[in-house]
């Protein structure tokens, strides 16, 4: 069996099992069960955040923001992230306007937000990118300045901090993926978070068709609901994610020191981020060529890195073919190496040597800049 990307982490069967007994015996599947209830609850205090909704991907969660915001108009937002924090904005109605990113973080670059602005614009999406901060700061400064609403995708951002703070607590909305593939998972799921109270109310209703009790209704909604099964996975999944995190942490340490001098680039972390969780090890090769000889002789190994995220965003059929000359350059050289919790430190070693006899044969990258997410 070769080695991919990433892993799904599976607790223990037999405390999984444990809740399944729970749900068997109270025969209450779904519809704010008491394991939702209690995954919420875990969830807020874990991260440190006032309201959070648990629903069924990280793509409703996106929606229901819009929708809860109320945006119709041009949306501010990034070419460098997955294609949902694009394709949410044109399934809302919205119009999508691609602001270039900072070549070092990846993150969208606020130094260009504002020349992007026109009497259209109504909010900026951006994305926490690789779990990578973005310039909150600077973000609300300009938001505040042009009267913008600000949600941020932190689908990778899970248990991220920012000078002590939950970057979760930045922006009117942030969402979260807990898809299977992502730190912490609920096998699907996502969820919605806010220090908003009436917006929180409006989330509340929205995610379970606008229901106010069983035969009236607050406004418009949608079944964003997830069931008793997905929640039995967080709540065991949950106590486990600093271990996790460690875990990668070292791996991510081990990947820098092996890939040292390689021209093999990493994206600079954003300062003063104050816990950083290694939720992807993104690398930056010097060219595509450098990109597609390191994937090709990984693939030979029955290794399989990702290129995430490409392509960039702006470059799809329906966002019109807006320019963003940082972000193509970016998605054609960008390379996910494999990190999960279970990966080998052998098996990292020999990512790395198949990765630097590719870069051997290609002297002229030898001098490109390295950069780290440790």
């Amino acid at each position: 069996m070769g080695i991919n990307v990433t892993k799904s982490y599976l607790p223990p069967m037999e405390e999984y099992v444990g809740y399944l007994a729970g749900i068997w015996e109270r025969a209450h599947l779904t519809n704010a069960g008491p394991l939702v209830v209690e995954l919420e609850k875990s969830l807020k205090e874990y991260l440190g955040v006032k309201h959070l909704f648990f629903v069924n991907n990280g793509t409703i969660a996106l929606q229901i923001a819009l929708k809860a915001l109320d945006l119709k108009g041009e949306i501010l937002t990034t070419p460098f992230s997955y294609v949902a924090t694009t394709s949410s904005i044109v399934w809302e109605g919205s119009v999508p306007v691609f602001v270039d990113i900072d070549p070092q973080t990846l993150c969208i670059d606020p130094n260009l937000l504002e020349a992007a602005i026109t009497p259209q614009t109504v909010a900026i999406m951006a994305t926490h990118v690789y779990g990578n901060p973005c310039n909150v700061e600077a973000i609300a400064e300009v938001a505040q300045r042009h009267g913008l609403r600000v949600i941020y995708d932190a689908a990778h951002a899970f248990g991220v901090t920012y000078k002590d703070n939950s970057v979760l607590n930045y922006g009117d909305i942030s969402t979260l993926s807990f898809h299977a593939t992502k730190l912490f998972h609920t096998v699907e799921g996502g969820a919605i978070v806010t220090d908003n109270d009436e917006l929180a109310h409006k989330i509340s209703y929205m995610r379970n068709f606008g229901h106010n009790g069983p035969e009236a209704f607050w406004g418009v909604g949608v079944n964003g609901k997830s069931s008793e099964f997905h929640a039995a996975m967080g709540l065991c999944v949950l106590p486990r994610v600093d271990e996790l995190i460690r875990r990668r942490r070292e791996l991510s340490e081990r990947y820098d020191a092996l890939l040292a001098g390689t021209g093999v680039r990493r994206p600079q972390l954003q300062e003063h981020t104050t816990r950083y969780n290694y939720s992807y090890y993104p690398t930056v090769m010097p060219s595509e060529q450098a990109l597609l000889a390191v994937r090709d002789a990984l693939n030979a190994a029955d290794i399989i890195p990702r290129r995430y995220f490409y392509p960039s965003l702006n470059t799809l059929e329906y966002t019109g073919q807006q320019s963003a000359p940082v972000s193509e350059d970016i998605s054609t050289r960008a390379l996910c190496l494999p990190l999960y919790y279970e990966l080998l430190d052998e098996e990292v070693d020999t990512i790395c040597r198949v990765i630097k006899s590719v870069m051997e044969a290609q002297p002229a990258v030898a001098s490109a800049q390295q950069l780290s997410l440790g």
